[in-house]
C-alpha cells in the first residue's frame, strides 16, 4: 500500500463541503452495523454481484471461478474506507482506490492489512479523478459508486472517469433516481425519521435520473449497455435485489468505451 498523498486531493468535482462531512465520520466506514455506512455494507453483495456478472461479460470472463477478475487493473474513485476495493481484490483484481478525503483512505489502509492477499493487490492514495487524468493513468474497469450525487460537477466527472478508461475498457456508476420515491425513502425515512444515516448526507436535488444518467455518459463518449435497479427489502434474507424494472430508488449502471475512442475532450 502507498502512503497518502493529501496535498492533492483537491479538483473542480470535489465538494469541500461534502468531504468534511465524510472526514468527520471517517473512522467508522468498517461499522457495517450500526453506523453511518451501514446501509452501504448491507448493498455490498448485491452490488458486487452486478459488478462481476457485467465485467465478466464484456471481458469474456468465467464469473463463477474464485479469482475471476484476475489480470485486470481496476480503478474505484470515492473508495471511502475501502469497503468496494477490498472485495474487488478478492476477486483478483489489481484496485487502485482513490477518495479526496485523507482519513478516509487512511482508515482504508489499515483495514486492508488485515489480508496479506488483499493489501498486495491494493493501493490508495488522497487524490482525484482529475488528478489522474493528468498523470495519464489508464484502467480496465473505473468504478464509482454512490459519489456522483457527492460531487460539484457531475458531467465534468462523467468525463475524468471517461478519460481513465482505456478503450475496450468499462465504466461502473450507481446513485440515487431523483423521484419522490427517494426523497421519501433516502431522504424522509434514512435520514430523520430511522436515522440509519446522518441528516443531511444527501441533497435530493443532486440525485441523477436514469435519463440524465444516459446522456452524461453518452457525452463523456460511453456507451450504455445496463441500468438496473437496486431494490431494498427488510422482509427478505438478503435484502437488496437487483431488478431491471424497479430504478425508482438506487440503481446501478455499466457502459463501455469504444475501441477506437482513446480519450474525450
Amino acid at each position: 500500500l502507498t502512503s497518502i498523498t493529501s496535498s492533492d486531493a483537491t479538483g473542480i468535482t470535489v465538494n469541500t463541503k461534502e468531504t468534511r462531512k465524510f472526514a468527520s465520520v471517517a473512522e467508522h466506514w468498517w461499522d457495517a452495523h450500526s453506523g453511518p455506512f451501514a446501509p452501504l455494507h448491507s448493498m455490498s453483495t448485491v452490488r458486487c454481484t452486478f459488478i462481476r456478472d457485467a465485467v465478466c461479460k464484456h471481458f469474456s470472463l468465467e464469473s463463477h471461478t474464485r479469482e475471476p477478475f484476475a489480470g485486470l487493473k481496476m480503478l474505484d474513485v470515492g473508495c471511502g474506507g475501502g469497503l468496494l476495493c477490498e472485495p474487488l481484490a478478492r476477486m483478483g483484481s489489481a484496485v487502485m482506490g482513490i477518495d479526496a478525503v485523507a482519513h478516509s483512505i487512511r482508515v482504508a489502509q489499515a483495514h486492508a492489512q488485515r489480508d496479506g492477499v488483499v493489501a498486495s493487490r491494493l493501493q490508495y492514495r488522497a487524490t482525484t479523478s482529475e488528478q489522474l487524468v493528468k498523470e495519464g493513468a489508464l484502467f480496465d474497469v473505473v468504478l464509482s459508486l454512490e459519489v456522483m450525487e457527492h460531487v460539484n460537477d457531475v458531467e465534468l466527472f462523467v468525463h475524468s472517469l471517461a478519460a481513465l478508461t482505456r478503450p475496450g475498457g468499462m465504466v461502473v456508476l450507481s446513485t440515487l433516481n431523483r423521484t419522490m420515491k427517494s426523497y421519501f425513502n433516502a431522504i424522509l425515512a434514512a435520514e430523520r425519521v430511522l436515522r440509519w444515516v446522518p441528516e443531511g448526507t444527501h441533497d435530493w436535488s443532486k440525485f441523477i435520473t436514469p435519463e440524465e444518467m444516459a446522456t452524461l455518459t453518452n457525452k463523456a463518449g460511453l456507451e450504455m449497455r445496463q441500468l438496473t435497479g437496486m431494490v431494498y427489502n427488510p422482509l427478505l434474507p438478503r435484502a437488496w435485489y437487483l431488478d431491471d424494472q424497479d430504478v425508482g430508488l438506487n440503481y446501478i449502471a455499466c457502459a463501455t468505451k469504444p475501441q477506437d475512442l482513446a480519450t474525450f475532450d
